[in-house]
């Protein structure tokens, strides 16, 4: 009926394979038939309007489609980008906490935007003006010109002068809205964070929605603050441990201290307190072939001094650790004691590297 009559039809949760009932539609197999066209379906022939639409969608995150079916339909991803979600979430935060300045900041879009369309149809007078005057004499003589040229003058200069103080006051609104990107910047931080865990099992499934309404909870019930530096440690600290809270609530036990370990990461990466170097290492170790130095201990063996030998070799090229190569060759019985404890990450490092070496 949709194809007949020119309708739209919208077909919702589609997966990574599509019915092939829909293969004459996808590739618009028209028939010509007389002066119009014919699609057949199954064993029907349809009369084909050229104003049908047809329109899939997915609520896959990340779906991966063959070549074979990106040929016959367009593809638009409509995913949010990070960047994307930060202006969403500086937006909510700013309407929730300066319900004014957003009101304020809308009246200037919206007068911005009417001064604009104002200017457009003086500027569609004049030349119409001047193109329905066949001469210059008959532009001098003509009274309606120079009417419509003098009210343009005077609604040009009230705009210039209302678009000054709108200039002013928007400025003053931005320079308010900045001081509290960090916030909008750690939310969407914690937002990937959340849809990342259905790589863990895809029950873990949360959405923007409820994501947006536990932020505004946050901004609601967080400690007010005069101060914006104190205000913004409030609302980072109070939304991320209420995020927190609220996904361990659907997590499995076993999966929390993941969680906990990712919502760490993804903070100090968004402080740029990680160096990619040390990220790397941590999640491959070392790499190469190595050909390790004589082994100094008597409590380890070869197997066991040459596997801690490569990754002090690499470690050694990181910039935090430089010297642990010739420090744990020199003091290796220091290490002993972590080596004999069940406990060994609540030993303290030997010599420096306890205060040298941060958490991570």
């Amino acid at each position: 009926m949709a194809i007949q009559f020119g309708k739209w039809v919208l077909l919702e949760n589609v997966s990574e394979s599509l019915d092939p009932a829909l293969e004459p539609i996808l590739l618009q197999q028209k028939i010509k038939s007389g002066s119009s066209f014919v699609i057949k379906l199954g064993d029907k022939s349809v009369p084909y309007n050229d104003s049908f639409k047809f329109f899939l969608t997915t609520t896959l995150p990340n779906p991966h489609y063959s070549p074979e079916t990106q040929v016959k339909i367009s593809l638009l991803n409509f995913a949010i980008t990070q960047f994307g979600l930060e202006e969403q979430m500086l937006n909510q935060l700013v309407k929730l906490e300066f319900p004014e300045l957003q009101a304020q900041k809308d009246q200037i879009v919206e007068s911005n935007a009417k001064n604009a369309k104002i200017t457009y149809e003086l500027e569609n007078k004049i030349l119409h003006a001047l193109s329905a005057a066949e001469e210059i004499m008959d532009l001098l003589k003509d009274d309606n010109l120079i009417d419509i040229l003098d009210d343009s003058k005077k609604v040009s200069a009230e705009i210039a002068e209302q678009s000054k103080i709108s200039a002013v006051a928007e400025k003053q609104i931005d320079e308010t809205r900045e001081s509290f990107r960090t916030v909008a910047f750690r939310s969407s931080i914690l937002f990937f964070c959340i849809t990342d865990l259905d790589n863990i099992d895809p029950m873990y499934q949360y959405s923007l929605q409820w994501f947006q309404r536990l932020f505004a909870a946050g901004v609601k019930n967080s400690t007010p603050d005069s101060d914006v530096e104190k205000r913004i440690k409030s609302l980072n600290d109070y939304f991320t441990l209420s995020l927190y809270q609220n996904v361990c609530r659907s997590l499995f036990e076993a999966h929390k201290l993941l969680f906990s370990f990712l919502l760490c990461t993804k903070i100090l990466f968004g402080d740029k307190a990680i160096d990619m170097g040390e990220w790397r290492f941590f999640l491959a170790g070392p790499s190469g072939q190595i050909d390790p130095k004589p082994n100094p201990t008597d409590w380890l063996d070869d197997l066991e001094w040459q596997q801690i030998y490569e990754q002090l070799y690499c470690l050694e090229k990181l910039e935090s650790f430089k010297g642990i190569e010739s420090y744990f060759i020199e003091f290796h019985k220091k290490f002993k004691k972590i080596y004999d404890v069940t406990e060994a990450q609540n030993e303290k490092m030997p010599g420096e590297w306890e205060d040298r070496l941060n958490s991570f």
